[in-house]
């Protein structure tokens, strides 16, 4: 593998952003064994800054990578969390530039990662589990339903008045007055089973009606809720793990088996240490089958989602060690370190239920997993923090290199990672059998577009851009076709459109109104996205908590 030259002391056009050492060589992949409300107004932003508009410099110090496969600081040493907490929110989103590399890389240059996770609360005593929790807990709110009829329930507003011909309708909206701690309170879960959306908000799961957004059932935890998956098993059970007190001090350690459907609690087990450096900082979640995998921190361990048992762990794992566990479509990987003299990392297939690896892809030297795209196929973001490096890997089933992806753009990754937190599947790409979707950096006033790339070859198959100044994001791809979301502006509604794989002029699915609705729907900002059943759900992920009303949950449809 030769030596990279050195990045350029003037920022380059794309096509000379920084080089790559050639891909990993076949060896290296073997197979082994609004107005009024409180709600935030057009362009407000209360957590996230916005991503730079132009491409970062080459020759500027990269942001860290994420530390898969590094120890964990020691007790009080600063983290993420602690800035948030004094203040200095993550980005929600970063610019990652792409360009044409050597040996047909794609290069991803000065790309950086944030953590985004609650602060740590604390108290000694272990939780018990309690149907009820402090009434100041449960988000309290009403719902607007909009019919177009003009006496809308909020403040006389109807949410589709002046709707026009050919524009869906805003179906409701719920909203939450929390009096919380200061920082905020976190509300990143939100599950659609059947007639029901489910979303967590602090201390509380809560189910509301698809159509009407009248409250079904609240499950409350007797601390704040800190880690979920969006994951679940085939009869809508999950695990929700929440903190064992509710001071500054408390740990992220507990786990709760959720039925999502019957809106009623299982087991609560306190996840058991994998080891002395087995700090529980930022845990992700995810499930398949009946396992789910907790990683936290360079150390990851997996249980039964029916009993809780415990299956398999970091300390127990064979050669190199699982630092995390992605899971994805029926599929997981272990994200593990070597420890040995160049610190090097590895990625392999691993059995849900007994851990064990099926395959191994070795990275070069120093180069860590910054992002994972995809399960299946496996699409992996990888780079040199040192040597600011970065490029796409394609594997194929047996874990060795397919393709690497190349191409020109400054690209926009929002994949929820950060120092000390797990690397989960990224929420704004989308992946199906042979075509990786990835949004462009969105320009203040300028259109951004999504960019096909061909998993086979690792070329552009096409570009579709957004139009007139607007944002368009992947949010799914399945039988042949893309699923994207055009966002709102402050007097345009958003759209679900569909694109085929092949490319193509893409249909709208859903228009969502122009009108009173419109700056609501713009001013969701950390937000989850959901199309599910021709319905659009649209929730925040974070709330200010400051004892009034804000917008919590919005779904749109026909």
């Amino acid at each position: 593998m030769t030596e990279p030259p050195k990045p350029p002391n003037q920022p380059p056009t794309p096509s000379g952003y920084g080089h790559l050492p050639g891909p990993p060589q076949p060896g290296w992949g073997h197979h082994p064994a609004v107005a009024g409300g409180g709600y935030p107004q057009q362009g407000e932003n209360p957590y996230a800054q916005q991503p730079p508009t132009q491409p970062m410099h080459p020759a500027q110090p990269a942001p860290p990578m994420p530390q898969q496969g590094y120890l964990p600081p020691p007790p009080g040493a600063p983290t993420a969390a602690m800035q948030q907490a004094g203040g200095m929110p993550p980005k929600k989103k970063t610019a990652v530039l792409i360009a044409a590399a050597v040996a047909g890389v794609l290069v991803l240059a000065a790309g950086g990662y944030f953590a985004f996770a609650g602060g740590s609360d604390g108290d000694p005593k272990k939780p018990v589990a309690q149907s009820s929790a402090p009434a100041d807990a449960k988000p309290s709110g009403e719902v607007d339903k909009g019919d177009g009829s003009g006496n809308g329930s909020k403040a006389g507003e109807d949410l589709n008045a002046g709707r026009k011909q050919g524009e869906d309708k805003a179906l409701w909206l719920r909203t939450a007055k929390i009096d919380g701690p200061g920082m905020g309170v976190e509300s990143a879960g939100q599950w659609i089973v059947g007639d029901t959306v489910v979303k967590s908000v602090w201390k509380n799961l809560t189910a509301y009606g698809v159509t009407d957004g009248k409250e079904k059932w609240t499950l409350a935890f007797p601390n704040p809720i800190c880690s979920v998956t969006r994951q679940t098993t085939a009869e809508s059970k999950t695990v929700v793990m929440f903190k064992d007190g509710d001071g500054d001090n408390a740990t992220c350690n507990q786990m709760k088996q959720v039925d999502l459907k019957a809106g009623k609690e299982g087991w609560t087990k306190e996840v058991p240490s994998e080891g002395l450096f087995d700090i529980m900082t930022f845990p992700s979640l995810g499930i398949t089958g009946d396992t789910v995998a907790v990683s936290r921190s360079g150390t990851a361990s997996a249980f039964k989602v029916s009993t809780g048992d415990k299956l398999f762990g970091s300390a127990t794992a064979e050669g190199c060690k699982p630092g995390s566990y992605t899971v994805d479509n029926g599929k997981m990987i272990a994200l593990s370190a070597c420890y040995d003299e160049e610190l090097s990392n590895e990625v392999s297939g691993a059995d849900p239920v007994t851990g064990k690896k099926s395959w191994t892809f070795k990275l070069p030297a120093k180069y860590k997993v910054a992002a994972v795209y995809s399960l299946d196929p496996v699409v992996l973001d990888i780079g040199n923090q040192d040597k600011k490096e970065r490029a796409i890997v394609v594997l194929g089933p047996d874990g060795k290199q397919r393709a690497t992806v190349n191409g020109e753009g400054g690209f926009a990754t929002e994949c929820d990672n950060g120092l000390f937190v797990s690397v989960a599947v990224c929420s704004t790409t989308a992946v199906d059998a042979n075509t990786l979707y990835m949004p462009t950096v969105a320009e203040s006033g300028k259109a951004n577009e999504i960019v096909a790339f061909d998993l086979g070859t690792g070329k552009v198959k096409w570009r579709t851009p957004a139009g007139d100044g607007r944002t368009i994001t992947p949010i799914g791809a399945a039988n042949g076709q893309l699923l994207a979301y055009r966002k709102a502006t402050s007097d345009q509604g958003g759209e679900v459109v569909s694109i085929p794989a092949a490319g193509g002029t893409p249909t709208a699915l859903l228009r969502n109104p122009s009108g009173p609705s419109a700056p609501i729907e713009n001013g969701f900002y950390m937000s989850k996205i959901d199309y599910v059943d021709g319905r659009l759900f649209i929730s925040q992920t974070r709330l200010l908590a400051k004892g009034t009303d804000e917008k919590l949950l919005m779904v749109f449809g026909k």
